[in-house]
């Protein structure tokens, strides 16, 4: 992945996702280096933020420069021009030519092969750094000029969708960093809220994610409405419109179902638990304690969100060098010199092992912190003086780092090799959306659906190996093998407690998510730079959805490791003098309520509570 990252930075160059470049190789806005044998390469354009193309009829074919302002008015003569460079410095021929000259060159030099642009030029707007001709302005002269706009928007949408996403995600990165850190807060704050008044939080996350569903619901078909009314306006007096319009429209289309159906699910599932709910309060209560006496434990999501983000950033910016990564060549094909960066074939597989790193070590940052959680509330389960702890954090930390990191880089490996797969078969439904084939459709969708559950499976399974490796040193494989022996026993005495508690910090995430979504559309929309607005809604969604995960997931580690020490309790020992129960009292009474409150009939093989021997805390 170094090699990539080197490579990739010494070939490419992330500002031409941005603002463009010349014809002769020089990206507008900043310094340049000199391509050899190319004249004109090499020139500083600082200042010069937008490219301009010489001839408005032919602009695929023609010279272009980088400006510092589009034309904002008609320009008919050399005089015109001339006046124009004068009043906002903006020069409209090539870069060795002087203001004073415009007016006295041979007049056949106006044109798209320069070094003056053909005239008339029409007003333009920078439309992502690229001066495109103003629509309305091109109204009067609608029957004789009709391809014009067509013609740069073709220019405009010919790009490919992998870099104009990116440059949305370049151009958004500050809002996108703001928004994650409002998600941070909200977070944090939920979390405290749950640690010192869970009976009454529960029901606010509750109505949080229920409300918040609705209302973010509403808000998309709000947004998908007001965008169906531009691009309708936009037809009705015949303007060309970007690709970019339909897809914004087409998003937040199907933004809109898919929450709407989610909503309507989460609804009549909050209906179905609400008997459950109950539950929780007292689950969340025993989960206090546990932080009660590790308080830092609190504090390990910061870590992992700060990881996570710098690795974030780390790989943006890799893609986005990535992506312009090519040689500079000369184009012979047109009428003067021009240059293209043409990339080599590595840089297509480059692009895969470059998705699939995402994807391994963002799963594996997250288990760091799951093994890490887990081997300390392990640690604090089985000691029986609480008073003499030491650090278990740091020792849970030095145990990964010298002896099962190799164990944690396996099981996130695991998940990605379910992920992957499911990604593919994601795109390939996506392509095939107009297929009349509804076997094929059903296959996949059902394809779809075993690996997710698979992958969510094998998630809660390395989370209960991660215990089993904390408590007895084993390796991944046999550690997974006896969680889930554990798991598997007792099924009915765990898992309807834990999924109750799941659910209800699945609804925090919920909440965290609408709201930080919500104010991300009202942000984005006002943003006129950036060509799908909803990639950006899509990736902050993603990212306070991880962020609420990482702090909300440390309630659902420690219930979940706490759940299965505790039946590793009851097999280890039995409640008699001399094998006395690590757990304490309320921890059996409620394990005891809960299993008689969601599955009152017991399967043979269960292991029963013998009488509990309490063992008290030294003070």
């Amino acid at each position: 992945m170094l090699f990539f990252a080197v490579f990739s930075i010494k070939q490419g160059d992330s500002m031409r996702l941005i603002h463009g470049y010349d014809s002769f190789g020089n990206t507008c806005n900043q310094k340049n280096y000199r391509i050899p044998n190319i004249t004109y390469s090499g020139i500083s354009t600082e200042g010069k933020s937008n490219v301009f193309f010489m001839s408005m009829w032919r602009p695929f074919k023609s010279m272009q420069l980088c400006v510092s302002t589009c034309p904002d008015k008609d320009l008919r003569t050399p005089e015109d021009v001339k006046e124009f460079a004068e009043q906002t410095g903006s020069r409209l021929c090539l870069y060795n030519i002087p203001v004073e000259e415009y007016t006295t060159i041979n007049p056949d030099m106006y044109s798209k092969s320069g070094p003056c642009p053909k005239l008339p030029i029409y007003k333009s707007l920078s439309v992502v750094f690229r001066c495109v001709p103003d629509p309305r302005g091109l109204a009067k002269h609608f029957d004789e000029k009709a391809n014009i706009t067509s013609t740069f928007l073709k220019i405009l949408n010919s790009d490919g969708i992998f870099r104009k996403v990116l440059s949305d995600v370049y151009v958004s990165w500050k809002e996108m960093l703001a928004l994650c850190a409002i998600a941070l807060g909200v977070s944090f704050i939920m979390v405290m809220l749950i640690r010192y008044i869970a009976s009454v939080i529960v029901w606010v996350i509750v109505a949080l994610a229920a409300i918040g569903s609705i209302v973010g619901t509403a808000f998309l078909w709000w947004t998908y409405a007001q965008e169906r009314a531009e691009v309708a306006s936009n037809n009705k007096f015949h303007f060309p419109i970007l690709d970019i319009d339909i897809k914004n429209e087409t998003a937040f289309l199907g933004f809109s179902i898919t929450a709407t159906v989610l909503t309507v699910v989460l609804l009549l599932v909050i209906i179905v638990m609400r008997s459950r709910l109950v539950l929780v309060v007292a689950l969340f209560h025993e989960a206090g304690k546990c932080l009660v006496d590790l308080p830092l434990l609190l504090l390990q999501p910061f870590w992992t969100f700060l990881i996570l983000m710098l690795f974030f950033v780390y790989w943006i910016i890799i893609y986005a060098y990535m992506s312009t990564a090519g040689a500079a060549q000369a184009d012979y094909t047109k009428e003067f010199n021009s240059v293209v960066y043409r990339k080599s074939d590595l840089v297509h597989y480059m692009w895969w092992y470059h998705l699939i790193a995402l994807i391994w070590i963002s799963e594996f940052i997250l288990a760091c912190q799951q093994f890490i959680i887990a081997s300390t509330v392990a640690s604090w389960y089985f000691t029986r003086d609480k008073s003499h702890l030491g650090n278990p954090i740091s020792k849970s930390i030095c145990h990964l780092i010298l002896h099962h990191i190799g164990s944690v880089a396996l099981g996130s490996f695991i998940i990605t090799l379910v992920k992957i797969p499911r990604y593919i078969l994601m795109y390939i439904k996506s392509k095939l959306k107009n297929a009349e084939n509804d076997c094929a459709k059903c296959c996949l969708k059902c394809c779809i659906c075993c690996l997710w559950c698979l992958e969510k499976f094998l998630k809660y399974l390395n989370l209960n190996a991660y215990t089993i490796i904390a408590i007895e040193g084993k390796s991944f494989c046999p550690a997974a093998k006896k969680a889930f022996e554990i798991i598997s026993s007792n099924v009915l005495r765990v898992a309807a407690i834990n999924s109750v508690g799941d659910f209800v910090l699945f609804l925090g995430k919920i909440g965290v998510m609408a709201i930080t979504c919500a104010i991300s559309v009202v942000w984005f929309k006002n943003i006129p730079a950036l060509h799908y607005y909803a990639v950006p809604v899509i990736l902050v969604c993603i990212f306070s959805f991880l962020i609420a995960h990482c702090f909300l997931t440390v309630y659902e580690m420690v219930i979940d490791t706490l759940l299965l020490c505790f039946c590793e309790d009851t097999q280890m020992n039995d409640g008699t003098d001399g094998r006395a129960y690590y757990m304490g009292s309320s921890l059996m009474d409620y394990v005891k309520t809960t299993h008689q409150a969601l599955a009152p009939r017991s399967p043979q093989g269960d292991t029963e509570l013998q009488p509990y021997t309490p063992v008290r805390r030294k003070q």
